[in-house]
C-alpha cells in the first residue's frame, strides 16, 4: 500500500544535506539523477558512480559494506532503479550489515525516460517492501525533520537502514562526474585502500 502524499522535497538540497560533513562515508550512487545529485554535493574520491548499471546500486553497496565492515556505506538510488533489483533488499535483510544505509530518492517516476509513472507512483510502498524483508530501521521521509533524522541514521544508526525520501519530479541540470568507469573505479579503490591497491 502506497503512502500517497503531496509532500515533496527538492532533490538537490536533500542530497546535499544528507552528505554534509560526510567524513569517510562511502557513497554508491545509482544510474542517472542520483549520480548528478551526489556530484553536485561535492566531488569526492569516495563516491562510486554506477554509470550505465541500472539496478546495481543496492547489490554493489551491500558487497562493499560486507567487505568493509568498519566503514559506513550509503547506497543512493532512484525508486525505479531499486525496484529493478528489489530482491536485493531481501539479501540485505538476511545479511544485515550494520554499516549499510539504503536511501531511495522516490519521485514516483522513470525520470530518465520521460517521467512515466514508476511502481511507487502506481501504489507500491517500497519502504513496506524493506520492512517485509526484515530491515530493522526503515523510514518514510517527507520533510526536513525526517531528513535531519536520516542523516544521523546514515552516519551512526543501527543498520541496515532503509529510507524512502519523497522528492519532487523535477530534473535539475546534469552535474557530470568522471565519465570513464575504469578511472573512476581506480580512483575510488585508491581512496579506500591506499596507493598499494593499484599495484594488484
Amino acid at each position: 500500500m502506497s503512502i500517497q502524499t503531496n509532500a515533496r522535497l527538492a532533490r538537490r538540497p536533500a542530497v546535499q544535506g544528507l552528505l554534509r560533513d560526510r567524513g569517510d562515508l562511502l557513497v554508491v550512487a545509482g544510474l542517472g539523477s542520483a549520480i548528478w545529485d551526489v556530484e553536485s554535493a561535492g566531488e569526492n574520491p569516495l563516491n562510486f558512480y554506477l554509470l550505465g548499471a541500472m539496478g546495481s546500486v543496492v547489490p554493489t553497496a551491500l558487497g562493499l559494506a560486507l567487505a568493509q565492515p568498519s566503514r559506513r556505506v550509503l547506497a543512493l538510488g532512484g525508486d525505479a532503479e531499486v525496484m529493478m533489483m528489489v530482491g536485493a533488499l531481501a539479501t540485505v535483510g538476511l545479511r544485515r550489515p550494520p554499516n549499510l544505509a539504503v536511501v531511495v530518492l522516490d519521485n514516483e517516476r522513470f525520470g530518465e525516460t520521460g517521467k512515466q509513472a514508476s511502481h511507487t507512483g502506481s501504489g507500491i510502498d517500497i519502504a513496506g517492501i524493506a520492512e517485509s524483508c526484515g530491515l530493522p530501521t526503515v523510514r518514510r521521509v517527507l520533510d526536513q525533520a525526517g531528513l535531519d533524522e536520516l542523516r544521523g541514521l546514515i552516519h551512526r544508526g543501527p543498520g541496515p537502514v532503509f529510507a524512502s525520501v519523497k522528492i519532487a519530479a523535477e530534473m535539475p541540470p546534469v552535474v557530470m562526474p568522471i565519465r570513464n568507469g575504469a578511472i573512476g573505479m581506480a580512483r575510488f579503490r585508491e581512496a579506500l585502500l591506499g596507493h598499494e591497491a593499484l599495484k594488484v
